[in-house]
Parts: C-alpha cells; sequence; structure tokens
C-alpha cells in the first residue's frame, strides 16, 4: 500500500533528550517532498515542544497534549478538542503535596509515584478524568481523550483515511496511535509491549529509526513508480 502520511510521536521516538538532529529533520523534509502529509503526535504541551523544535513547520498538523489540542502550523491556529478539568483539581493535587504539576490547556500532567494521589483527587471531586502514563509521567485528560482521537480530528482535516497511515511510537501513551493507523511501527528503543504490537520494528533506535522508516517509504514509492 502507498502510504499518504506519517504520525509520529516526539520525545524518545523523534527526538532525543528533547531535541531533533539535522539529519531526522531532513529525512522529514525529504519525506514531505514526496508528497505526503506529516503529524506530529505527542503528549507534550504547545508552548515548550515550539521551544524545543524550531522546526515544527514541517509538520502539516501537531497533536499536543495527548490528544487534547490540534495545532496547525500554517497558518499558526489552535483548535481544542477536549474541555480542561476544573482549577481546583490542580490545586487539590498541590494541596497534597504533588510536585511538580504542569498544566496545559486541556491536560494535567505530573511524575510517578504521584499517580495514587492523582486517582484519589479524581474520585474525591467525582471527576470523567483518566489517567494515562509515557515511561514515569502521569497524564491526567478527560475520558476517551488520547493519541488516536487528536490524530483522528488531525486526517479529518487533511481528508487522510487513517488506514492510509503509517504511526510510530516508543511508549504506552502510544498504544492508542499505533492501533489508528494503517502501519504501527515501534522505534527499537520501544517498550517491550509496544514492539509486541506493532507491525514493524525498526533496527534503529529514535531518530535513526525515523531516518529509516523515511527511507523505506521513500523507497517504496520508488518501486511503485518503476
Amino acid at each position: 500500500m502507498d502510504y499518504l502520511a506519517l504520525a509520529t510521536d516526539y520525545d524518545g521516538t523523534l527526538a532525543e533528550d528533547g531535541k531533533v538532529r539535522p539529519q531526522v529533520l531532513d529525512a522529514l523534509v525529504r519525506l514531505r517532498a514526496s508528497g505526503r502529509k506529516l503529524v506530529l503526535v505527542t503528549g507534550r504541551q504547545l508552548d515548550e515542544l515550539m521551544i524545543a523544535f524550531p522546526g515544527i513547520d514541517v509538520f502539516d498538523r501537531v497533536v499536543a497534549e495527548n490528544g487534547a489540542l490540534l495545532y496547525t502550523p500554517q497558518p499558526p491556529r489552535e483548535r481544542l478538542l477536549a474541555k480542561a478539568p476544573p482549577p481546583e483539581f490542580a490545586a487539590a493535587l498541590r494541596l497534597r503535596g504533588v510536585h511538580p504539576i504542569s498544566c496545559g490547556r486541556v491536560i494535567v500532567a505530573t511524575w510517578q509515584p504521584h499517580d495514587p494521589t492523582v486517582l484519589a483527587v479524581i474520585r474525591e471531586q467525582q471527576l470523567e478524568l483518566e489517567v494515562i502514563f509515557n515511561k514515569g509521567a502521569v497524564m491526567v485528560l478527560p475520558t476517551g481523550v488520547n493519541k488516536a482521537t487528536g490524530l483522528a480530528a488531525a486526517l479529518a482535516e487533511l481528508a487522510i483515511p487513517a488506514e492510509r497511515v503509517v504511526g510510530v511510537g516508543d511508549a504506552e501513551n502510544d498504544h492508542s496511535l499505533l492501533e489508528a493507523c494503517g502501519l504501527a511501527v515501534a522505534v527499537a528503543n520501544a517498550v517491550p509491549a509496544l514492539k509486541r504490537r506493532a507491525d514493524l520494528v525498526t533496527a534503529g533506535a529514535r531518530g535513526d529509526g525515523i531516518i529509516e522508516l523515511c527511507d523505506q517509504l521513500l523507497g517504496l514509492e520508488k518501486r511503485a513508480v518503476g
């Protein structure tokens, strides 16, 4: 099948230590030049992502906050895909000694081992929220919001069917992303459960895996033309 788009996670997949190497960005540029669309799907908040990744404009859409926010780089436009928890939620976590806490447009995030406290406050305030884990990170979002729902919103704007998309990730919160795509790929450094779920595991880790995947997709295009 000729895939029309690549949907990739950021930390641990596209990025190494929070940064994207120039060679990885070059591979994305080449893939986009082939006519394919690029979608970044990340748990990061948009403001910090834009500081960490100046090359964000290479993407046609960015799904941030693990599915709660959709961003179009050119021209810049944001769209919330969910409603934020009430302010009392984060305030209660702080009173319980949860630190650090990061609040985005929608997402509320902290780190293990604070997950039992987070769950306790959700129950006490009778909120419809769920906890999603990402290699030690504890992300709180409205129930049903995840990378798959965010990707669906991005693909609807791009008019691309999910079965024509390659999804790639490395961590627990990437299960929904891979499940939503026609071809599921895990980079070599991915958690074991994600590798078992994937249709393909790259030989390279992190950015090297992305370069490898881009080259393979471009190779498929060359064979199809020939």
